[in-house]
């Protein structure tokens, strides 16, 4: 089991993610449009501005108040608007589905089919978010549900330092120069 996720460059962060479920489904909601460093820091920010990552609490906030922690300077996510309403989403999944504890999005998966249709039901989670965090469940956590999710591509499920965030990020680069290479051929 990992003590720390070396995602965000920040101890503090990083550790957030390993010890709760929640936020690491909230880091993963907001791997969307902005660097991994700031999507993973969110967590952290929400903790620290609105007091818990309690799913109960944050699902029946209001919205209005929780939109403004992540509009604060600097605001946790580029999009602080959508994003409030995303992860306010999430948190009313976790609570409805799994008794306000994410944990349970995992270890209570009979399967890989069954882990992959919890974690594609949640907001925001598409193909791409399933695999990757299949492979942080797997690699980093040990889930046996997940090995089955791990794709034949580099995923933040291999990163375990901060020096491999940065080499994932730099094949995550060329690779998705190499895309629009082929694109405009």
């Amino acid at each position: 089991m990992a003590d720390a996720l070396h995602f965000t460059g920040n101890e503090q962060a990083d550790a957030l993610l390993a010890q709760e479920p929640l936020a690491l489904l909230i880091g993963f909601a907001l791997d969307q449009q902005v660097p991994v460093q700031t999507a993973f820091s969110g967590p952290l920010k929400l903790k620290q501005r609105f007091g818990t990552l309690d799913a109960h609490e944050i699902a029946t906030a209001d919205p209005a108040k929780l939109e403004q922690h992540f509009r604060e300077k600097p605001a946790i996510h580029r999009f602080p608007g959508s994003m409030a309403k995303r992860v306010q989403e999430l948190a009313a999944v976790v609570e409805d589905e799994y008794g306000g504890n994410a944990e349970r999005v995992w270890t209570d998966a009979t399967d890989g089919a069954d882990l992959r249709r919890r974690l594609e039901s949640l907001p925001g989670f598409g193909k791409m978010k399933v695999t990757s965090l299949g492979a942080v469940l797997a690699k980093r956590f040990d889930v046996a549900a997940a090995q089955e999710l791990v794709p034949n591509h580099p995923t933040l499920g291999d990163v375990d330092s901060p020096q491999a965030l940065e080499d994932y990020q730099a094949k995550k680069r060329a690779h998705k120069a190499e895309m629009r290479a082929r694109r405009q051929r």
